[in-house]
């Protein structure tokens, strides 16, 4: 071997002799390192036993100690001190700690949704994507907005004020934006800075993966709901899905509706998919959600008006 050589591989047994010699992250070497490696225990000695100086050796089935590991003494009443941590940590844990509490301080729903939803409501911060007719969302503002939030609807022209009025929604806490011009996108992600419910309609667009990214990113550091309803949105934590199932009150050619009957369907990321049957029935003057998995509901039928 050649003198260069031989001088590199002295170079590349240092460096891993000086590497061993670090103790692992967040541990403080208890011990300065020699000038060389220390020697292993005897064969046959507790690698595990303690030392005079209260330090286990680590790392003793190599032949080699690589570093030492502290031992504290536990002593009644006393615990050990708090591990320093870096900002960035720290701030990291600040993050995880924040967006767990947003997704346990879930927006209200109709009390008949409550059941088939994992948190019980809608998370704070999250993304729903919401298929079928306009009537749950109704009530999905009617609950927001009648508990003190504030919400808006974006992209849906024919969405209907007075049945969500009807709901208990408080129209003085609903922004509507019927028409939000070329980019929707942009007004979604202006109102989730100060809205506890965004509410954007697609018309049938696919939203690009770099856009849901970034209004995903918004919702979850606004502590913003935002569902979005009528298009392909790519990256939802959580999606309803609504069927017209019976309506009930028509007679025999004619009458009033009374009573609309949805099929219901939620699928979530971490959370098993579920079905149920809400109904929405009129009561005292206004219209409530009702859970009903076991009332016969009657067809869809067409309706036929009286003729004088």
């Amino acid at each position: 071997m050649s003198a260069a050589a031989e001088a590199k591989q002295a170079q590349l047994a240092e460096l891993r002799r000086r590497m061993a010699a670090i103790p692992a992250r967040g541990v403080q070497a208890a011990v300065a390192p020699g000038p060389g490696p220390v020697a292993a225990p005897r064969a046959g000695a507790a690698a595990s036993r303690p030392t005079a100086a209260g330090l286990r050796p680590v790392g003793a089935d190599s032949g080699v100690v690589t570093g030492v590991s502290p031992i504290t003494p536990e002593l009644p009443g006393t615990s050990a001190p708090p591990a320093r941590v870096s900002p960035q940590v720290a701030e990291e844990r600040g993050a995880r700690a924040l967006a767990e509490s947003l997704r346990r301080d879930a927006l209200p729903v109709p009390a008949a949704l409550e059941s088939l939803l994992p948190e019980g409501g809608l998370a704070k911060g999250s993304v729903v994507r919401y298929s079928g007719g306009n009537a749950l969302l109704s009530g999905l503002l009617a609950a927001v907005t009648g508990s003190g939030g504030h919400a808006a609807v974006i992209g849906l022209p024919r969405f209907g004020l007075l049945a969500a009025a009807e709901m208990g929604a408080r129209l003085d806490r609903l922004a509507v934006v019927a028409d939000p011009g070329s980019d929707p996108l942009e007004v979604a992600s202006v109102l989730l800075d100060g809205l506890d419910l965004v509410v954007l309609g697609l018309n049938g667009a696919r939203v690009p993966i770099s856009r849901t990214r970034v209004l995903t990113a918004r919702a979850r550091n606004r502590g913003s709901t935002l569902v979005v309803t009528g298009g392909s949105w790519a990256g939802s934590v959580l999606c309803i899905d609504t069927r017209v199932a019976a309506y009930s009150g028509l007679g025999r050619g004619r009458g009033r509706l009374r009573t609309l009957r949805l099929d219901v369907s939620v699928q979530g990321r971490s959370a098993q998919p579920r079905t149920g049957n809400l109904a929405l029935c009129p009561n005292n003057g206004r219209v409530e959600w009702v859970d009903t998995n076991h009332v016969v509901a009657e067809p869809l039928t067409a309706v036929h008006h009286a003729v004088s």
